[in-house]
């Protein structure tokens, strides 16, 4: 018996964007399955409702995958795909795999022999990254840095030494609820002409994403509150020129 397929399917990054985020081709792909994976299932159920899904919800299977299921769990997840039933990954927002639990068992799938296909979606990171007019050939994704105040601080100087030295763009994201929190530490930690980008709310009707140095974003500084943020750094070592001087107009 042939075995199914582990088809990745982004979710929209903002509520109800299924449809403007997402091509025909992976909405048909996922109208097709009825056996889901998902890191939360009632954010599932929700994401398949706005997506159009054909069945009820009650007649679909939703099993759990999260930080805290166990490796040892994650074959009984496959089961249905090994007997032949195609399966669906679903991240909370955006891809499978990517910042996400689902990454475990993409592996497991690989280990058994089974077809793994990703389909086309939104990625916050790579939004973010195409935005931010830092460097895109060159960067690093850290997830979330620590919540101890001094050790936060240290890694984000660790970031910015990597930053210049590799000429690398640095991602990471936060907890919402600690974003400002974050953002107050960036802008007491990192040098004033190191270039920050806070790419917020991606996809939704209030996306925001801009580009300045830290010295900038202190006289200026924004209050992100829980809305999803990406925050990017970037130290250029090359030679900056000199800026102009505002000239006093007469009266």
């Amino acid at each position: 018996m042939a075995k199914g397929t582990l088809y990745l399917l982004p979710t929209g990054l903002a509520a109800d964007s299924a449809a403007a985020c997402l091509p025909g081709a992976t909405i048909r792909a996922l109208h097709r399955i009825d056996y889901f994976i998902a890191e939360n299932p009632k954010n599932a159920r929700a994401f398949l409702k706005a997506a159009g899904h054909p069945a009820r919800l009650q007649d679909l299977s939703i099993a759990t995958l999260d930080e805290h299921t166990p490796a040892s769990q994650l074959p009984e997840l496959l089961r249905p795909l090994e007997n032949g039933r195609d399966g669906g990954v679903l991240s909370d927002a955006g891809c499978p795999g990517v910042a996400d639990p689902g990454a475990a068992l993409v592996r497991a799938a690989h280990a058994a022999g089974l077809r793994v296909a990703p389909l086309v979606g939104p990625s916050a990171l790579l939004l973010a990254l195409m935005a931010c007019g830092m460097n895109g050939q060159r960067f690093t994704f850290h997830g979330y840095l620590p919540v101890d105040a001094p050790a936060r601080a240290a890694r984000l100087r660790e970031l910015e030494r990597e930053s210049e030295a590799q000429q690398a763009t640095q991602l990471f994201i936060e907890a919402p609820y600690r974003n400002d929190v974050l953002l107050a530490a960036i802008l007491q930690t990192c040098a004033a002409d190191t270039l920050l980008c806070l790419a917020t709310d991606l996809t939704s009707d209030t996306e925001a994403v801009r580009t300045q140095p830290i010295a900038d974003w202190k006289r200026d500084q924004p209050r992100l509150e829980r809305r999803p943020t990406v925050f990017l750094l970037y130290r250029d070592s090359r030679p900056r020129p000199p800026r102009k001087r505002r000239r006093e107009g007469r009266a």
